[in-house]
């Protein structure tokens, strides 16, 4: 039968209740006698202590009410965890005692531990150790064949670093068997998958490596994906076996890292939404002229005038006349008073698809004559109307908000020239803007006013007697020019189509 065996466990209790780690046991297998006459077992152990380390001990099933007896007490100090059922010897002098468990209701023993205490040359060696390692959690420093030690897991790789060189500070006196915590790599795999945050991407961690396998929507992400991992791994601890040892390790894949990530097929997009713009054309035009005059301008013509007659029934000679006329004798008054309102609304709709422009012209070419270079008379056209480019673009599935870039001309008619050529206005406006959907804005605006007026400018007479006159012209235009767009995105260009058959009665 084997004569030794390590059990490692990690205990962590609050409220006052005990916190350690139980150390290697140094004993003589368990046996179990039976006492005389009444056929009941009890469990009987060897333990080996040495001074100064603390050692915890398993308990067997006990019953309810049980009591300590024995000479322990020279030689250790025992508490006993109740909830724990684990009993921590602490020695304290050197020397053999035994420790009996009793059942109180019959008084028999149940359990009987003889414990030898022992001193050794190591114990400085132990205190010194655990002074240095102590916030290391994990990992137990004890005994073992004359030499200190120091086994457990840890979770930081810097952490076996430092147990290394602590180590190395004794020489031939310590050794360490500790390693690297499988539950290290788990929680190294939660970090990669909260970092990369894909639910279908799973993060696993297989024997020192990082197994990375699902779905994405691109390569890209799956390189974003392995390359978050590789930042995340630990650094690489070489064991005293692979080092020289017989133990070969093999060279990790893909620097610890295997990408079994598979990229999605890419979806047919979906077809292009449809939006129609509304857009209003307002002009507003005004005109006002007031005049008046008074004139009062006579004038005086002389028609004076000499004849000569001869021959016929009537005696021939000289005959002159003395004539004069007088003319604008009477005052003249004129007053005008005019007012010129004209109202000019154009309204044009067009559906486009998403991020395709649109283009509406309503024009009108305008005839007037012309006269060539070799005197021929021709016709020419002038183009009046309403030209409108718009580009919407959605700006997301969900936001609901249109960006337009939009230009606008209109021109019109004014009247014509004495030549006979026309006058034409135009407004032109180019913007950029972003509406909501179904929400009208004024993107754009043209005021323009103009007055004159004129005072005292009489038609020139020739030879007034008398000159009184007065007068006065005030002329006011005023005209305005606004653009309202409105966007409705629609589903389907054929939306709205049956109130428009609805409207003007029409049938399939």
């Amino acid at each position: 039968m084997g004569r030794y065996f390590l059990v490692g466990l990690l205990l962590s209790l609050s409220c006052g209740q005990l916190a350690f780690a139980q150390e290697e046991l140094v004993a003589e297998p368990s046996q179990a006698t039976a006492d005389e006459g009444t056929g009941v077992y009890r469990s009987r152990k060897f333990i080996n202590l040495t001074a100064g380390i603390e050692q915890d001990e398993k308990l067997p099933p006990l019953p309810p009410d049980i009591e300590f007896k024995g000479d322990f007490r020279r030689i250790v100090v025992a508490s006993y965890a109740k909830d724990l059922n684990i009993i921590r010897f602490i020695p304290k002098s050197e020397g053999f005692a035994t420790l009996t468990i009793h059942d109180k209701r019959n008084g028999k023993i149940v359990a009987e531990y003889r414990i030898d205490v022992k001193k050794s040359k190591l114990d400085k060696v132990v205190r010194e150790m655990r002074a240095l390692l102590g916030d290391i959690e994990g990992i137990n420093i004890k005994i073992v064949n004359n030499k200190v030690v120091v086994d457990g897991q840890i979770l930081l790789p810097k952490d076996l670093a430092r147990i290394f060189n602590v180590i190395k500070q004794f020489e031939n006196q310590a050794s360490s068997l500790v390693t690297l915590s499988p539950l290290a790599q788990k929680k190294i795999a939660e970090f990669i998958a909260r970092d990369i945050n894909n639910p279908e991407i799973e993060v696993r961690a297989v024997n020192d490596k990082i197994i990375l396998q699902g779905w994405a929507n691109s390569d890209e992400e799956a390189k974003r994906a392995e390359i978050i991992a590789k930042t995340y791994l630990p650094d690489i601890i070489i064991d005293a076996a692979e080092d020289g040892g017989p133990i070969k390790k093999r060279r990790p894949v893909n620097d610890g890292v295997i990408n079994l990530i598979q990229i999605k097929e890419a979806a047919p997009k979906p077809p292009a939404k449809m939006i129609q713009l509304v857009v209003h054309y307002v002009e507003l035009n005004k005109d006002y002229s007031k005049a008046f005059k008074f004139q009062f301008t006579p004038e005086l013509g002389d028609n004076s005038q000499m004849t000569f007659q001869t021959g016929g029934d009537s005696p021939g000679g000289v005959v002159s006349s003395i004539t004069g006329t007088v003319m604008n004798l009477l005052p003249k008054l004129n007053w005008a008073k005019q007012h010129g309102h004209a109202r000019v609304l154009e309204s044009t709709s067009l559906i486009v698809e998403d991020g395709k422009k649109g283009e509406i012209k309503q024009v009108t070419d305008q005839p007037y004559p012309v006269i060539g270079k070799d005197g021929t008379q021709g016709t020419a056209f002038a183009s009046v109307g309403i030209v409108t480019a718009i580009t919407p673009v959605l700006l997301g599935e969900k936001s609901g908000s249109v960006h337009m870039e939009m230009s606008f001309e209109v021109s019109s008619l004014l009247g014509n020239t004495p030549a006979g050529a026309p006058i034409v206005s135009k407004n032109q406006m180019s913007s950029t803007v972003t509406v909501r959907d179904r929400q009208s804005a004024a993107v754009g605006g043209l005021i323009r006013n103009s007055s004159s007026t004129g005072y005292n400018r009489p038609a020139g007479q020739k030879n007034p007697i008398i000159s009184l006159y007065a007068s006065k012209d005030f002329v006011k235009q005023q005209s305005q020019f606004v653009v309202f767009v409105t966007p409705i995105v629609k589903t389907s260009a054929s939306s709205g189509a049956e109130q428009i058959k609805k409207k003007f009665r029409l049938r399939d």
